[in-house]
Parts: structure tokens; sequence; C-alpha cells
């Protein structure tokens, strides 16, 4: 396994970290005999970082982390998430941490090494996107991470790169956070590479440069596109992420690219993640697995 500079954290992560998420879904819906040999996998692989979130399985991601690093005697690097209530901003530092105390309670640990937003960005607050001002701006999210690094809860303190791609990079450019998880695959590399007229999907173009040029960890999401680039089979969890986008239509570009690959290049998993790493501004790709 190699590894990569965290940012300005200045923490070395493996290129691949494993992701604990909710689309693959192994730490959550799987037994609990699949679980412990999905993290022994990954341990021996030479994975050092694993990225939860409290929105995952409601709380079962975390929970399972909580009994399976210590059974296996592993302490990787963890990250984890948390979203607000957009419709219920009062006191965004207060909600922030009691968020933070009930993933650690779930985890068993006394703090996490990257606390991120789950939220998406954009210039309009709504749903679940959340303000450059709401983020930046005074008792906002950005000081109440702030406390609670001070506090010696967190180490570092991330995003989630997805919204509007100017709003996004204009939070990477306040030099508030350490990391964000960016969206970029062979589909839509859009947020580290112009993009041609013709090409169709959400553009994040300028993310990855504000972030190479602000020294934040570029985390890759969705590297295989919730599975559709990796394999035809279908879990039913499967979902878009960013904007302009469906399954259908990232299925139809999957075919497009591979036929025009060929088969000689490994798998379509392989491909797609050589083709992330190939990047030297990402710091790690985030893998999920559906199955071992």
């Amino acid at each position: 396994m190699k590894h990569r500079t965290f940012g300005r954290s200045g923490i070395k992560v493996s290129e691949v970290i494993f992701g604990a998420g909710a689309v693959g879904g192994i730490l959550i819906h799987k037994d609990d005999a699949t679980k412990r040999e999905a993290i022994r996998r990954a341990i021996a692989g030479g994975i050092n970082w694993i990225d939860t979130a409290a929105q995952y399985g409601n709380g079962k991601s975390e929970e399972a982390l909580g009994w399976l690093l210590p059974e296996a005697g592993a302490t990787p690097y963890l990250s984890t998430k948390f979203g607000l209530d957009v419709e219920n901003l009062q006191g965004i530092p207060a909600q922030i941490e009691e968020r933070l105390m009930a993933s650690l309670a779930r985890l068993k640990r006394s703090s996490v090494d990257v606390l991120q937003l789950h939220n998406r960005i954009g210039p309009k607050p709504g749903g679940r996107v959340m303000t450059v001002e709401q983020i930046l701006g005074r008792n906002g999210v950005a000081d109440g991470l702030e406390r609670l690094r001070e506090k010696g809860l967190i180490g570092h303190m991330g995003i989630t790169a997805i919204g509007e791609a100017a709003s996004v990079c204009e939070v990477i450019r306040s030099k508030r956070f350490d990391s964000a998880q960016v969206y970029y695959n062979l589909l839509n590399p859009s947020a580290g590479r112009s993009m041609p007229e013709a090409w169709t999907g959400q553009n994040l173009g300028g993310i990855i440069e504000a972030c190479r040029a602000n020294n934040v960890a570029v985390m890759a999401i969705r590297i295989f596109a919730a599975g559709v680039i990796a394999t035809d089979e279908r879990t039913g969890r499967e979902s878009v992420l960013i904007a302009d986008t469906s399954v259908a239509g990232d299925e139809r570009k999957t075919k497009t690219v591979f036929d025009a690959i060929g088969t000689g290049h490994g798998t379509r998993a392989q491909i797609a993640l050589r083709f992330v790493l190939a990047n030297p501004d990402v710091s790690c790709a985030v893998i999920g697995s559906a199955e071992l």
C-alpha cells in the first residue's frame, strides 16, 4: 500500500481507505462474521483510515466500528460526519457538539481524527443545503468545529464538497477546513479538470484546484459511481449524489467508456481506481464494499 500526505495535516494516509457507508453497506447489512472479515482484510491490506458517518444506517456503521476495531486490535485513523437540520440552526456549535458526542458514544472513542460537515453547500439554504455564511459566519459550522478541536475531541475539520461548486470553492478558500470529500470518477472528473461543451452532468469545476491551492486534503468519493462503474450487479442502494446525474445515465456512460477502453487493462474497478489515483492532488480514494 502506498501513502500520500493528507493536506496540511502531515498525516500519511493510505491511497485507498475503507468507506463504511450506506451504498456499499457491508458494515450495515452483513452479518458479524462478514463485518469482521471486511475489517481484517482492510487492515491486512495496509489501509490505515476508515471513513464513516452518523447518517450511515442511522448510526449502525459507527456502532459496528465501535466493537469491530477494538476486537481487531486496530487503531486506524477515523473520520466521521454530522448533518444539521437546516430548518433549525439555532446554536450551531452546540448542535455539532451534541452530534459528535453521540457519534463518539457509538464509536466507543474519546475523539476522532477528522469531523466533517455532511450537508451540501450552496447559495440558498433549504433541504440539506447550508450557505457559505452559515458555515463560515460567526458561531457557524467552522467556529463550532474549532471549539471541538480546542477541546481535543477532533483532530481536523472537513467538509463534504457537494452542492454548488462556486460555494464549495469559497468555503475551501477560507482555509478554515483541512479536508474535503470530493465527487470524482472517470464518468464525472469535472472537479479536477475542464470538460468539453458537449459533456453532460453537474460541473464541479475548480474544486480540486481550490483544494490544491489551499493545501486541503482531497478524499475522492463515489469513485465507482455507487458501484455502477465497477459492476453490473445492483444492490438496490445505488443513488445519485450530484445534480444532472442518474443511475441509468451512469450505466450508459459506463458502457461507452469501457467499450472504448476494451478489456485488456484490468477489471472495471481497477481501471476506475487507477484513474482516480493518477491525479496527484487526490490524497486518498474512499472505497466501500457490498460484498467481500
